[in-house]
């Protein structure tokens, strides 16, 4: 009787899930927010307000409502939200929660941080909740679909980058475990990816990144999305961009274009051309930030600083070393660039641990670099990897970027690492006199930048110590720093070459040979790419890059007129009070990696920058030497074979002395050459004996292999074999032998005289 029991009990299950459904779909109607409308600008119902149907048969309002139980949510939902602590929504999910549940398409722009405000603390690697906005989204669309197993997938949700991903299908494991839908990570890196082709078209709803969601398509079989109901792209600037362009149209164009789709960014796109490439529909662009005053978290405070090219190194150095009780996240341009100064740094001791993670890295890798960083107090190196949606469990104290960012959206993810929500934070710019145009584009995007100037005199050099590394004999072991350092001087270059806004990016302006020297290199690499750009320009006295002689005064000189308050440099100078503190170290380091290296520990290396020509005196006499006396007076050639006449102080020669001394050298070449031409004639001789050797050893190893054959052989064979003869023999010896070989004769093979004169000897020899 069990069995209709538990019929029973799943047919009232599904009758119940259908009222709910519904009732939902009548509540979502009732309140429906008008389009183009913000739901923040309504007021929050009272907090004993009814929530959902009312005893007159309405519903109450949703749009406006500032906790997540006053939303039409699915029970399954609220059961997850309850269990991941999460009560109040951020003002992103309050603008778009009521429009994204009547099923409009979401354009969300929120402040960097702003979308994190609820922690997850249970999660993995205790971080903070990353996008909790799309995923619930995506939930109750699938529960009100009635979406099983057999329907495929139903949700796709695409970020650019691994670890963004892994954060998200934490969240969504979390808030969806009540539901019974099947979700998968397809992220690249890993080698299951025969594991994802058998089990992808089992999954309701995809976590995954651009290049493998694009590997999947083209690879499994019978892989479907025709009934995709969802498509949420988070960080989407970054995946609309021109890096992820190719395979976002591949992606696209195997998409139903009926779909609902939610682009989530802090930096959000309102170009028609992108939309239409998504086959958006009057979508609602919702901006949190649009009319703040800053584009960046509030309790950030942003600095930055004239630093040149061939002193970054120098300035960072000097910054890491005085603040060993800070966590550090540095960017830098090229994932060459990150290693080298990772790997270049670690053998330095600079006393605090220090890790790097780039694009180039193993999956696994990047994801234990990324979960120790958060729980431990270091200095990360990075590319722009680490740039957009990751969370960080213990707050970073510091966003150094040594590398001026592309943009000004780079710039605020990059900035956005720290100040996560209640937190507060710090960041620094360092930027070259010919990026100064930046500091003007983040200032009209209202970005409160504070320029400093740098305080050299503490500044701690380490291009010396590089140089001195550089120069070591490594182990094969070790990493090649040498190489490294190449690759990371042409990366950069490349990096600053390629960039598009050239009013901030002028290669031609950097000073080559001093970065160069920077980075320890000997020498100045050949930049190919740079050359053949510069063969066109006619430069006076100028004829390459690399023959460049920059005049470090002129390159590094500031306008007359600062660019950040309009003043004159002298009067800004009594004005301005320089962050003298910047770079004093105020902590003392409670242990770290290694021992701190000082300066005097290690030599450091030399190198001339600017290329000396030689110079040669073609007007010289050839073979000339000049000889000097003991007072230091010039003789002429031939004086110690002269007869010095005391007196007026000239030199007499010999005329007997010289002959005698050159017929001695004559004879002592003659000797040599004959005890030379003596050891070759012997060498020689030596060498034909040897030769004459080999040769002798190797007839005798071939008649040994014809002696073994002729054993082996039949007796047929050895007697058609005709023996040797031998005469006129006087030796006893060769007479014996000759007998002997007689006796084996063959009668047929030789005339009849000769059998009788053999036969006589052989009675002369039986009878002696």
């Amino acid at each position: 009787m069990r069995p209709p029991k538990s019929r029973e009990s799943r047919k009232q299950k599904r009758l119940s899930e259908v009222q709910e459904i519904e009732l939902l779909e009548s509540w979502i109607q009732n309140g429906r927010p008008e389009s183009g409308s913000n739901p923040l600008s309504l007021p929050p119902p009272p907090k004993d307000a009814p929530v959902g149907r009312i005893d007159d048969g309405t519903f109450s309002a949703y749009a406006g409502s500032q906790r997540f139980d006053q939303l039409p949510l699915s029970q399954k939902t609220r059961d997850g939200l309850k269990d991941a602590k999460f009560t109040k929504m951020t003002e992103i999910q309050r603008a778009s929660l009521p429009h994204s549940l009547c099923g409009r398409d979401i354009l969300g722009a929120a402040k960097t941080g702003e979308r994190e405000r609820v922690r997850a603390k249970h999660l993995k690697h205790n971080c903070e909740l990353t996008d909790e906005k799309d995923l619930w989204l995506v939930l109750e669309k699938l529960y009100k679909a009635r979406w099983g197993p057999e329907d495929g997938v139903g949700s796709i949700i695409i970020s650019p980058t691994r670890e963004l991903a892994a954060q998200l299908f934490d969240v969504l494991k979390s808030v969806g475990k009540h539901h019974n839908f099947s979700a998968g990570l397809l992220i690249g890196g890993r080698k299951d990816i025969d594991t994802e082709k058998e089990h992808v078209n089992d999954l309701n709803i995809l976590v995954c990144t651009p290049g493998r969601l694009l590997q999947h398509m083209d690879e499994t079989p019978n892989f479907d999305c025709s009934q995709l109901q969802v498509l949420v792209l988070d960080e989407a600037d970054r995946i609309l961009d021109v890096g992820f362009k190719k395979a976002l149209n591949a992606i696209v164009s195997q998409l139903p274009k009926h779909r609902q789709t939610f682009l989530f960014s802090a930096t959000q796109t309102k170009s028609v051309q992108d939309l239409a490439r998504l086959s958006l529909k009057d979508p609602e662009y919702l901006s949190v930030h649009e009319e703040s005053v800053t584009a960046t978290p509030n309790r950030l405070h942003q600095t930055a600083m004239i630093v040149p090219l061939d002193q970054k190194l120098d300035m960072l150095w000097s910054f890491i070393k005085s603040h060993l009780n800070s966590k550090i996240l540095v960017f830098l341009s090229s994932c060459k660039q990150v290693r080298f100064v990772f790997e270049a740094f670690k053998k330095l001791h600079p006393g605090i641990p220090l890790k790097c993670l780039h694009g180039r890295m193993k999956q696994e890798r990047r994801m234990g670099i990324y979960s120790q960083f958060c729980e431990t107090r270091s200095v990360l190196f990075s590319t722009d990897v680490a740039s957009r949606g990751l969370d960080f469990n213990k707050a970073v104290d510091w966003v150094v970027q040594v590398d001026c960012p592309e943009d000004v959206a780079a710039y605020i993810h990059r900035v956005g690492r720290t100040a996560r929500y209640l937190s507060g934070g710090k960041s620094v710019l360092f930027l070259m006199p010919s990026e100064m145009k930046m500091l003007e584009k983040l200032q009209e995007k209202k970005i409160p930048i504070q320029f400093i100037k740098a305080n050299t005199k503490r500044l701690q050099p380490v291009s010396g110590l590089l140089a001195a590394l550089l120069a070591k004999k490594d182990d094969k072991k070790e990493v090649d720093l040498r190489h490294l350092a190449h690759r990371a001087f042409i990366t950069y270059l490349r990096s600053i070459h390629k960039h598009r806004d050239k009013e901030v990016f002028d290669v031609m302006k950097l000073p080559i040979e001093e970065f160069s020297a920077s980075l320890g290199l000997p020498m100045t690499p050949k930049i190919r790419f740079l050359n053949q750009k510069s063969k066109g320009k006619q430069v006076s006295g100028e004829s390459s890059l690399r023959e460049e002689n920059y005049s470090k005064e002129n390159l590094f000189e500031l306008p007359r007129e600062s660019p950040v308050t309009g003043k004159l440099e002298e009067e800004e100078e009594d004005e301005e009070e320089v962050d003298k503190d910047f770079l004093s170290a105020k902590e003392t380091p409670h242990g770290g990696q290694g021992k701190s290296t000082d300066i005097a520990d290690i030599e450091p290396g030399t190198r001339i920058l600017k290329k000396k020509k030689l110079k040669i005196n073609v007007h010289r006499p050839v073979g000339t030497r000049v000889v000097f006396d003991d007072e230091g007076n010039t003789l002429p050639p031939l004086a110690t074979l002269a007869d010095r006449i005391s007196g007026d102080g000239s030199v007499q020669l010999d005329e007997d002395r010289v002959s005698k001394r050159y017929a001695n050298l004559r004879q002592e070449l003659k000797e040599e050459d004959k005890e030379d031409k003596l050891l070759d004639r012997q060498r020689r001789k030596e060498k034909r004996m040897k030769e004459k050797m080999k040769r002798r050893r190797g007839r005798k190893d071939e008649d040994d292999v014809e002696g073994e054959e002729d054993l082996s052989g039949s007796d047929a064979d050895r007697t058609n074999k005709r023996s040797k003869k031998y005469f006129d023999s006087d030796s006893d010896d060769a007479e014996s032998k000759r007998d002997k070989d007689n006796s084996t004769i063959n009668a047929d093979s030789i005339s009849l005289k000769e059998q009788e004169e053999l036969a006589l000897k052989l009675l002369s020899s039986m009878h002696s």
